[in-house]
């Protein structure tokens, strides 16, 4: 059932943006980059948008940033659903990959009320977010935690590293 919750512009061009990868991008273009970004539901429930200062640059890697994944994973509300784009970079025993994973959070002990419209308005988003290969459903920390967990979701037991980490 769709919930007629619309996406907004500013959300299609956030995508847009991280799935476009322009070959000759600057520095300072380069360190814009979206690494990671949560959408959240506006406080009226009828539009989707970005949660604001919810996201990773790929500027910010390696100075506040140590470990992209683990800080994606903190950013995450304990108790409330969001959906979220995360840039991963991996390599598998052939070859080095970048792909987008479109993640639906709804962990467990988010109210009902907010699992039930946002699993309803996820179909809104995903037909936005054309040319997504992967996508994952988690409902709770103890899902995403493990970096093995995501690098099953991107290439299985191919993958050896996962941002810059071996697995």
């Amino acid at each position: 059932m769709a919930s007629g919750v619309k996406v907004t512009d500013e959300v299609i061009a956030i995508f847009n943006d991280m799935k476009v990868r322009k070959a000759q991008a600057n520095e300072d273009e380069k360190r814009r980059r979206k690494k990671a970004v949560l959408f959240c539901l506006s406080s009226d429930l009828k539009n989707i948008v970005l949660d604001d200062g919810k996201e990773i640059l790929q500027g910010d890697l390696g100075t506040t940033v140590q470990d992209p994944y683990q800080h994606f994973v903190k950013m995450l509300p304990p108790d409330d659903c969001r959906y979220a784009l995360y840039d991963a970079t991996y390599e598998t025993k052939e070859t080095k990959k970048e792909d987008l994973v479109f993640i639906f959070w709804a962990p467990d002990s988010a109210p009902l009320k907010s699992k039930m419209i946002y699993a309803s308005s996820k179909d809104a988003i995903k037909r936005k977010f054309e040319g997504i290969k992967h996508e994952w459903q988690v409902n709770g920390l103890e899902d995403l935690k493990d970096r093995h967990t995501l690098a099953e979701k991107l290439g299985g037991s191919s993958v050896v590293t996962l941002e810059g980490s071996p697995l």
